[in-house]
């Protein structure tokens, strides 16, 4: 599946959104508020939905994000674009097996940041951190951003990832020849929103 939009997220898996008077005990993070989007393309078409964050934080000093972690339910994938067709809940159940994400076997996917580095822009960050699909875990980069948004402290990302580095072979050019208009691009993104408390 070529681009899965946590737009994640997953993922999420992440560009992040926060401003520099943001305090250390700020680095809580309100679920419930929380977003992850993901978006995936296919030579066809694409689609994307949501999928539900089980707990985030963020560790911030002096105004400054310096780590945190999240993890993605994976159980909770959402397909939007067709909702309220037969379809949803079709692709719902295939995003889920073991042809996609084997849910039942791994119900969480993670991200382990590892080291964050200014940009030289007040709130932009390069992120490096740990994630972990399917049990599978690589190392990947994306730029965060840490600012306001609708009166909200917020860290937002938007972070895409290869699927084929976590063994999700269905439909994929990189394991399989001929598929030609069945081809499920390999990439995918996950769009996420983490709100601070």
């Amino acid at each position: 599946m070529k681009k899965l939009s946590i737009s994640l997220l997953l993922l999420a898996t992440v560009s992040f959104v926060g401003m520099a008077s943001v305090n250390p005990v700020d680095g809580e993070v309100d679920i419930a508020k929380s977003k992850v989007n993901w978006e995936g393309k296919k030579v066809t078409g694409k689609h994307h939905g949501s999928i539900d964050l089980k707990e985030a934080s963020l560790e911030m000093k002096d105004g400054m994000l310096t780590g945190g972690s999240f993890t993605i339910d994976m159980t909770s994938i959402k397909n939007i674009d067709m909702a309220g067709k037969d379809g949803a809940p079709k692709l719902e159940g295939h995003l889920k097996s073991p042809d996609f994400f084997n849910v039942a076997e791994y119900p969480t996917a993670t991200l382990q940041i590892t080291d964050v580095v200014s940009r030289g822009t007040e709130g932009e960050y390069k992120v490096v951190g740990d994630l972990t699909i399917k049990g599978i875990t690589k190392p990947i980069k994306f730029n965060a951003h840490i600012g306001k948004e609708d009166g909200m402290h917020m860290a937002s990302a938007n972070i895409e990832i290869d699927r084929a580095e976590y063994d999700v072979r269905y439909g994929s050019g990189s394991f399989f020849d001929g598929l030609a208009d069945k081809t499920i691009y390999d990439e995918f993104t996950l769009d996420v929103k983490l709100v601070l408390k």
